[in-house]
């Protein structure tokens, strides 16, 4: 044969053992890979017709020692195709590795075939070479081409799901959901609805915060909003999943709502954004701070003017004395309201005498009056006191 000749004759040669070559590959895949096994045995003869040309182009192109320009225009025309058959395979949840392992294998299977041939015709050393290094060129472009494919489906389907995670999330949090757009939303974004769930606000400036987030597993919706990074934990009052909850935020500062069902999901959001500002503000300072471990609190500083009245009106008697006056009279008074009269238990709190509590408490008396023996006013008064200064920051007595 010419040297132009020889290599079409040796790829029709190879072309022609395409069913075997197929056959032994089907028999290498049947036992690790039976599923493999069962396509090329469904498929042989579409993969025999379509496998043909590129052999013959393949064995041409080695012959003719060509270019990476010219490998790579080869390898285009099925690029494609590979790269759908690893886009396939992500839709169908199966792992790339064990298509790659079948590449391989049939590579194996391939060469020995293209070798004997290739030594029936007599090919040059170097013409046997370059067979070798184009088999195995293609595998590795084809097999890259599959990963390819298989990688990019898998990015898009992992935004696509992201993109419905936001949408669930924003409609949970919105007052206008109802419970069968949550459904339909919930299907779409593959989240099954859970009977409660509680929110997590985290500071988007808090790195601790955003590293910590992701932790809270798959099951959580996250969601970043211009001024809170937000997290919907599914059924979190379950058996140990508060401690879990607890240790894994804890050092982010994290703010997590009352376990509520999903469609009070939206008032959850805002004690907890109201337990942020007191949070701010020094009133609370958990780490993590449970909102409902935390109720009185939050009730109490709602309305930040009725708890101004409040304090204005009841707290009255002290408002006029000196301020290092009025903050010993203000820790004795709430102490006494707190262990319900109970001198002994108030001295142990304070660390003072329980003659410093008699004196102060007959000061508090003439001050209050028989008002501190009315229970409606102890319970107001408590509420008042609890909660910060009695009075208006004033300047320290210089005495």
């Amino acid at each position: 044969m010419s040297d132009r000749v020889q290599p079409i004759a040796l790829g029709r040669c190879v072309a022609a053992r395409l069913p075997a070559i197929l056959g032994e590959v089907r028999d290498l895949l049947a036992e690790r890979h039976p599923d493999y096994a069962q396509f090329v045995f469904d498929e042989l003869d579409e993969i025999v017709i379509a496998a043909r040309g590129f052999v013959e182009r393949l064995v041409e192109m080695a012959a003719r020692d060509g270019t990476a320009v010219e490998y790579d225009s080869v390898f285009r025309l099925e690029r494609a195709l590979f790269e759908e058959i690893g886009r396939m395979h992500w839709r169908q949840g199966q792992s790339i590795t064990g298509l790659l392992a079948a590449y391989r294998a049939g590579a194996s299977v391939a060469w020995r075939h293209v070798a004997d041939e290739a030594l029936r015709a007599g090919v040059p050393a170097e013409m046997f070479a370059a067979l070798a290094s184009a088999v195995f060129a293609a595998v590795d472009q084809l097999s890259s081409a599959t990963l390819h494919g298989y990688l990019e489906e898998q990015s898009t389907a992992a935004f696509a799901r992201e993109r419905l995670r936001d949408e669930l999330t924003e409609l949970l949090l919105s007052d206008r959901s109802d419970s069968t757009a949550i459904r339909a939303a919930a299907e779409r974004a593959g989240w099954d609805l859970p009977r409660t769930a509680a929110i997590v606000l985290v500071d988007p400036d808090n790195e601790v915060g955003r590293r910590l987030l992701p932790r809270l597993g798959d099951t959580c919706l996250r969601l970043r909003r211009p001024q809170r990074l937000v997290a919907v934990v599914p059924d979190p009052d379950g058996p140990g999943r508060r401690h879990r909850l607890r240790e894994v935020v804890r050092g982010a500062h994290a703010v997590i709502g009352p376990c509520v069902p999903l469609d009070r999901l939206p008032a959850s959001v805002r004690l907890a954004e109201l337990a942020v500002r007191l949070r701010r503000t020094g009133v609370l300072n958990d780490d993590p701070l449970f909102v409902d471990e935390h109720l009185d609190a939050i009730l109490v500083h709602h309305d930040e003017q009725l708890l101004v009245e409040l304090r204005a009106r009841f707290l009255a008697p002290l408002a006029e004395l000196p301020p290092s006056t009025r903050d010993r009279l203000a820790e004795t008074l709430a102490s006494w309201l707190t262990h319900l009269g109970n001198r002994r238990a108030v001295a142990a709190e304070l660390h003072i005498h329980p003659q410093t509590v008699r004196y102060r408490l007959g000061r508090l008396r003439e001050l209050f009056g028989p008002a501190l023996d009315d229970p409606h006013t102890r319970s107001a008064l408590l509420l008042a006191i609890a909660w910060g200064p009695p009075a208006p920051d004033d300047e320290e007595n210089p005495g």
